[in-house]
Protein backbone atom coordinates (compact mmCIF):
# COMPACT_ATOMS: atom_id res chain seq x y z
CA UNK A 1 0.00 0.00 0.00
CA UNK A 2 1.37 3.58 -1.22
CA UNK A 3 -0.20 5.79 1.50
CA UNK A 4 1.39 8.68 3.31
CA UNK A 5 1.21 8.93 7.02
CA UNK A 6 -1.34 12.21 6.70
CA UNK A 7 -3.09 10.27 3.74
CA UNK A 8 -3.23 7.06 6.52
CA UNK A 9 -4.61 8.95 8.87
CA UNK A 10 -7.26 10.91 7.02
CA UNK A 11 -8.60 7.58 5.77
CA UNK A 12 -9.08 5.82 9.26
CA UNK A 13 -10.90 9.29 10.14
CA UNK A 14 -13.34 9.04 7.31
CA UNK A 15 -13.77 5.11 8.52
CA UNK A 16 -13.80 5.66 12.38
CA UNK A 17 -10.94 3.72 12.81
CA UNK A 18 -10.00 3.09 16.53
CA UNK A 19 -6.76 3.41 17.55
CA UNK A 20 -5.70 -0.23 17.23
CA UNK A 21 -7.14 -0.96 13.49
CA UNK A 22 -5.54 2.78 12.42
CA UNK A 23 -2.19 1.18 13.78
CA UNK A 24 -2.94 -1.71 11.70
CA UNK A 25 -3.34 0.42 8.61
CA UNK A 26 -0.19 2.36 9.03
CA UNK A 27 1.50 -0.89 9.83
CA UNK A 28 0.03 -2.55 6.52
CA UNK A 29 1.23 0.99 4.88
CA UNK A 30 4.43 0.31 5.70
CA UNK A 31 4.38 3.50 8.38
CA UNK A 32 4.23 1.63 11.47
CA UNK A 33 8.09 0.75 11.67
CA UNK A 34 11.68 3.33 11.64
CA UNK A 35 12.53 4.53 8.38
CA UNK A 36 14.61 2.26 6.46
CA UNK A 37 17.82 4.28 5.75
CA UNK A 38 20.21 2.37 2.96
CA UNK A 39 23.71 1.38 4.31
CA UNK A 40 25.26 3.87 1.85
CA UNK A 41 23.61 6.13 2.88
CA UNK A 42 24.61 5.91 6.43
CA UNK A 43 28.33 5.74 5.83
CA UNK A 44 27.89 8.41 3.35
CA UNK A 45 26.44 10.88 6.17
CA UNK A 46 28.70 9.24 8.66
CA UNK A 47 31.61 9.94 6.81
CA UNK A 48 30.36 13.56 5.52
CA UNK A 49 30.23 14.54 9.19
CA UNK A 50 33.29 12.80 10.21
CA UNK A 51 34.97 15.42 7.55
CA UNK A 52 33.33 18.12 8.97
CA UNK A 53 34.44 17.81 12.92
CA UNK A 54 37.74 17.45 11.34
CA UNK A 55 37.86 20.41 8.80
CA UNK A 56 36.34 22.42 11.90
CA UNK A 57 38.81 21.11 14.80
CA UNK A 58 41.82 21.73 12.53
CA UNK A 59 40.75 25.35 12.08
CA UNK A 60 40.13 25.24 15.81
CA UNK A 61 42.79 23.77 16.58
CA UNK A 62 45.24 26.54 14.78
CA UNK A 63 43.13 29.17 16.11
CA UNK A 64 43.37 28.07 19.99
CA UNK A 65 47.29 27.17 19.97
CA UNK A 66 48.34 30.46 17.58
CA UNK A 67 51.03 31.45 19.15
CA UNK A 68 52.37 28.34 20.33
CA UNK A 69 52.00 26.76 16.92
CA UNK A 70 55.40 28.01 14.81
CA UNK A 71 54.42 29.22 11.25
CA UNK A 72 56.40 26.47 9.61
CA UNK A 73 54.47 23.65 11.38
CA UNK A 74 51.22 25.86 10.86
CA UNK A 75 51.23 25.77 7.14
CA UNK A 76 53.46 22.06 6.54
CA UNK A 77 50.45 20.36 7.96
CA UNK A 78 47.31 22.83 6.63
CA UNK A 79 49.52 22.33 3.65
CA UNK A 80 49.82 18.72 3.78
CA UNK A 81 46.26 17.74 4.50
CA UNK A 82 44.60 19.72 1.74
CA UNK A 83 47.28 17.43 -0.31
CA UNK A 84 46.67 14.13 1.55
CA UNK A 85 42.62 15.00 1.39
CA UNK A 86 42.98 15.90 -2.33
CA UNK A 87 44.92 13.01 -3.43
CA UNK A 88 42.69 10.72 -1.66
CA UNK A 89 39.49 12.20 -3.33
CA UNK A 90 41.09 11.83 -6.86
CA UNK A 91 41.75 8.01 -5.97
CA UNK A 92 39.14 6.68 -4.15
CA UNK A 93 35.34 6.83 -5.53
CA UNK A 94 32.47 6.67 -3.37
CA UNK A 95 32.01 7.74 -0.03
CA UNK A 96 35.65 7.98 0.43
CA UNK A 97 36.36 10.69 -2.20
CA UNK A 98 32.83 13.17 -0.62
CA UNK A 99 34.72 12.49 2.99
CA UNK A 100 37.98 13.39 1.59
CA UNK A 101 36.87 16.06 -0.77
CA UNK A 102 34.83 17.75 2.00
CA UNK A 103 37.98 17.97 4.26
CA UNK A 104 40.00 19.17 1.40
CA UNK A 105 37.96 21.88 1.05
CA UNK A 106 37.91 23.07 4.57
CA UNK A 107 41.11 22.89 5.11
CA UNK A 108 42.09 25.01 1.99
CA UNK A 109 39.69 27.66 3.74
CA UNK A 110 41.91 27.64 6.90
CA UNK A 111 45.21 27.35 4.61
CA UNK A 112 43.74 30.72 3.00
CA UNK A 113 43.21 32.70 5.98
CA UNK A 114 46.43 31.11 7.73
CA UNK A 115 48.38 33.29 4.62
CA UNK A 116 45.97 36.12 5.08
CA UNK A 117 46.64 36.04 8.81
CA UNK A 118 50.65 35.64 8.81
CA UNK A 119 51.42 38.05 6.09
CA UNK A 120 49.17 40.69 6.09
CA UNK A 121 48.65 41.06 2.72
CA UNK A 122 46.02 43.99 3.36
CA UNK A 123 42.90 42.13 1.14
CA UNK A 124 39.28 42.56 2.31
CA UNK A 125 37.52 39.43 4.11
CA UNK A 126 35.51 39.03 0.55
CA UNK A 127 38.46 38.82 -1.59
CA UNK A 128 39.64 35.60 0.47
CA UNK A 129 35.87 33.98 0.30
CA UNK A 130 36.08 34.56 -3.60
CA UNK A 131 39.59 32.94 -3.81
CA UNK A 132 38.75 30.30 -1.39
CA UNK A 133 35.47 30.02 -4.01
CA UNK A 134 37.20 30.33 -7.04
CA UNK A 135 40.23 27.69 -5.89
CA UNK A 136 37.69 25.20 -4.69
CA UNK A 137 35.40 25.27 -7.41
CA UNK A 138 37.09 22.39 -9.69
CA UNK A 139 36.86 20.22 -6.68
CA UNK A 140 33.69 20.64 -6.96
CA UNK A 141 32.81 19.97 -9.97
CA UNK A 142 35.24 16.79 -9.87
CA UNK A 143 33.23 15.73 -6.56
CA UNK A 144 30.01 15.92 -7.35
CA UNK A 145 28.75 15.71 -4.25
CA UNK A 146 25.61 17.40 -2.32
CA UNK A 147 27.58 18.20 1.12
CA UNK A 148 30.62 20.09 -0.94
CA UNK A 149 28.03 21.68 -2.88
CA UNK A 150 26.69 23.05 0.03
CA UNK A 151 29.48 24.68 1.78
CA UNK A 152 30.58 25.71 -1.79
CA UNK A 153 27.04 27.36 -1.81
CA UNK A 154 27.99 29.04 1.78
CA UNK A 155 31.35 30.55 0.82
CA UNK A 156 30.09 31.79 -2.70
CA UNK A 157 26.89 33.80 -1.05
CA UNK A 158 28.91 35.02 2.45
CA UNK A 159 31.68 36.32 -0.49
CA UNK A 160 29.05 38.12 -2.10
CA UNK A 161 27.65 39.20 1.28
CA UNK A 162 31.11 40.57 2.32
CA UNK A 163 31.64 42.56 -0.86
CA UNK A 164 28.21 44.65 -0.12
CA UNK A 165 29.28 45.22 3.21
CA UNK A 166 32.65 46.38 2.06
CA UNK A 167 31.44 48.42 -1.02
CA UNK A 168 29.33 49.89 1.81
CA UNK A 169 31.54 51.51 3.55
CA UNK A 170 31.34 48.47 6.60
CA UNK A 171 27.67 49.16 6.78
CA UNK A 172 25.09 46.51 6.90
CA UNK A 173 22.04 48.71 6.51
CA UNK A 174 21.32 51.08 3.39
CA UNK A 175 19.27 54.60 2.97
CA UNK A 176 18.07 56.43 0.59
CA UNK A 177 21.09 57.87 -0.66
CA UNK A 178 22.77 54.10 -1.02
CA UNK A 179 23.75 53.40 -4.95
CA UNK A 180 21.25 50.95 -6.23
CA UNK A 181 23.89 49.37 -8.98
CA UNK A 182 26.21 47.37 -6.37
CA UNK A 183 22.79 46.02 -4.44
CA UNK A 184 21.33 44.78 -7.57
CA UNK A 185 24.59 43.11 -8.96
CA UNK A 186 24.90 41.47 -5.26
CA UNK A 187 21.14 40.41 -6.10
CA UNK A 188 21.98 38.81 -9.43
CA UNK A 189 25.10 37.40 -8.41
CA UNK A 190 23.66 35.13 -5.36
CA UNK A 191 20.84 34.54 -7.76
CA UNK A 192 23.49 33.20 -10.30
CA UNK A 193 24.58 30.81 -7.47
CA UNK A 194 21.51 29.41 -6.70
CA UNK A 195 20.73 28.80 -10.78
CA UNK A 196 23.98 27.22 -10.81
CA UNK A 197 23.21 24.89 -8.27
CA UNK A 198 19.36 24.14 -9.36
CA UNK A 199 18.74 20.27 -9.96
CA UNK A 200 18.29 20.89 -13.62
CA UNK A 201 22.11 21.02 -13.74
CA UNK A 202 22.78 18.59 -11.32
CA UNK A 203 23.52 16.62 -14.34
CA UNK A 204 26.96 18.74 -15.51
CA UNK A 205 27.88 20.24 -11.68
CA UNK A 206 26.86 17.10 -9.43
CA UNK A 207 25.36 19.58 -7.35
CA UNK A 208 22.28 18.32 -5.07
CA UNK A 209 19.13 19.57 -3.66
CA UNK A 210 20.27 20.78 -0.76
CA UNK A 211 23.11 22.57 -1.96
CA UNK A 212 20.26 24.55 -4.09
CA UNK A 213 18.16 25.21 -1.19
CA UNK A 214 21.15 26.60 0.97
CA UNK A 215 21.90 29.19 -1.59
CA UNK A 216 18.23 30.25 -2.54
CA UNK A 217 17.92 30.70 1.61
CA UNK A 218 20.84 32.92 1.60
CA UNK A 219 19.77 34.63 -1.54
CA UNK A 220 16.40 35.32 0.06
CA UNK A 221 18.38 36.64 2.89
CA UNK A 222 20.30 38.69 0.91
CA UNK A 223 17.53 40.48 -0.77
CA UNK A 224 14.75 40.34 1.99
CA UNK A 225 17.55 42.53 4.29
CA UNK A 226 18.42 45.14 1.76
CA UNK A 227 14.26 45.34 0.41
CA UNK A 228 13.41 45.62 4.01
CA UNK A 229 16.38 48.25 4.67
CA UNK A 230 15.66 50.64 2.08
CA UNK A 231 11.54 49.99 2.90
CA UNK A 232 11.93 51.60 6.72
CA UNK A 233 14.73 54.45 5.47
CA UNK A 234 13.35 57.64 5.97
CA UNK A 235 12.33 58.14 2.07
CA UNK A 236 11.82 54.22 0.87
CA UNK A 237 13.78 53.39 -1.34
CA UNK A 238 13.48 51.74 -4.74
CA UNK A 239 15.04 48.25 -3.47
CA UNK A 240 11.91 47.63 -1.65
CA UNK A 241 9.78 47.03 -4.85
CA UNK A 242 12.45 45.41 -6.54
CA UNK A 243 13.34 43.10 -4.22
CA UNK A 244 9.84 42.31 -4.09
CA UNK A 245 9.87 41.96 -8.15
CA UNK A 246 13.09 39.57 -7.82
CA UNK A 247 11.74 37.38 -4.96
CA UNK A 248 8.08 37.08 -7.47
CA UNK A 249 10.35 36.15 -10.50
CA UNK A 250 12.23 33.38 -8.71
CA UNK A 251 8.68 31.99 -7.35
CA UNK A 252 7.85 32.14 -10.78
CA UNK A 253 9.81 29.84 -12.25
CA UNK A 254 10.27 27.87 -9.22
CA UNK A 255 6.33 26.77 -10.09
CA UNK A 256 6.66 25.50 -13.35
CA UNK A 257 6.55 21.50 -13.13
CA UNK A 258 10.16 21.21 -14.71
CA UNK A 259 11.97 23.65 -12.22
CA UNK A 260 9.48 22.84 -8.89
CA UNK A 261 11.01 22.62 -5.62
CA UNK A 262 9.33 22.70 -2.41
CA UNK A 263 11.60 24.05 -0.11
CA UNK A 264 12.93 26.50 -1.90
CA UNK A 265 9.40 28.11 -3.38
CA UNK A 266 8.52 27.75 0.59
CA UNK A 267 11.60 30.26 1.26
CA UNK A 268 10.81 32.92 -1.51
CA UNK A 269 7.21 32.74 -0.16
CA UNK A 270 8.29 33.67 3.22
CA UNK A 271 10.64 36.03 2.39
CA UNK A 272 7.81 37.43 0.21
CA UNK A 273 5.68 37.52 2.93
CA UNK A 274 7.85 39.05 5.13
CA UNK A 275 8.04 42.30 2.75
CA UNK A 276 4.17 42.47 2.22
CA UNK A 277 3.61 42.04 5.91
CA UNK A 278 6.68 44.85 6.74
CA UNK A 279 5.01 47.42 3.71
CA UNK A 280 1.58 47.07 5.21
CA UNK A 281 2.73 47.85 8.51
CA UNK A 282 4.37 50.82 7.36
CA UNK A 283 1.93 52.35 5.59
CA UNK A 284 -1.00 52.03 8.82
CA UNK A 285 1.84 52.49 11.54
CA UNK A 286 3.30 55.85 9.88
CA UNK A 287 2.61 58.49 11.23
CA UNK A 288 -0.16 57.41 13.92
CA UNK A 289 -0.24 58.96 16.68
CA UNK A 290 -1.87 57.60 20.18
CA UNK A 291 -2.76 53.96 20.60
CA UNK A 292 -2.28 51.93 17.36
CA UNK A 293 -4.32 49.15 18.52
CA UNK A 294 -6.50 48.90 15.62
CA UNK A 295 -3.80 49.65 12.92
CA UNK A 296 -1.68 46.42 14.77
CA UNK A 297 -4.98 44.70 15.11
CA UNK A 298 -5.29 45.13 11.12
CA UNK A 299 -1.85 44.05 10.28
CA UNK A 300 -1.97 41.04 12.36
CA UNK A 301 -4.96 40.02 9.98
CA UNK A 302 -3.15 41.15 6.99
CA UNK A 303 -0.69 38.56 7.95
CA UNK A 304 -2.75 35.61 8.96
CA UNK A 305 -4.06 36.36 5.18
CA UNK A 306 -1.10 36.42 3.73
CA UNK A 307 0.12 33.09 5.33
CA UNK A 308 -2.60 31.47 4.70
CA UNK A 309 -3.01 32.55 0.88
CA UNK A 310 0.92 31.36 0.19
CA UNK A 311 0.27 27.62 2.45
CA UNK A 312 -3.03 27.66 0.05
CA UNK A 313 -0.69 28.49 -2.84
CA UNK A 314 2.18 25.94 -2.06
CA UNK A 315 -0.35 23.14 -1.85
CA UNK A 316 -1.74 23.67 -5.05
CA UNK A 317 1.54 23.64 -6.26
CA UNK A 318 2.60 20.77 -4.89
CA UNK A 319 -0.12 18.78 -6.12
CA UNK A 320 -0.59 20.06 -9.85
CA UNK A 321 3.97 19.66 -9.73
CA UNK A 322 3.64 16.20 -8.50
CA UNK A 323 6.20 17.72 -5.75
CA UNK A 324 7.41 15.53 -2.78
CA UNK A 325 8.20 16.83 0.51
CA UNK A 326 11.83 15.75 0.41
Amino acid sequence: MDLSRHQALQLAAAHDLDEGRTRDLLALAGLGRPPDIPPRAQRLASATIAALLAGLGLVFLVAANWHEIGRHAKFGGLGGIVLLAGLVAWARPGTARTAAALLCFLAGGALLALIGQTYQTGADPWQLFALWAVLTLPLALAARSDALWSGWAIVACTTIGLWLHAWSGQRWFFDETASLAPQLAAWLASVAVAGLLHPALAPRTGAGPWAFRIAVLLAALLVTSSALAGLFASQPAATYPLGLLLLAAGAGLLSRRRLFDLAALSLLALAIDTLLVCGFGRFLLEGIDGKPIAAMLVLGLIATGVLAASVTALMRLRAACGGSDD
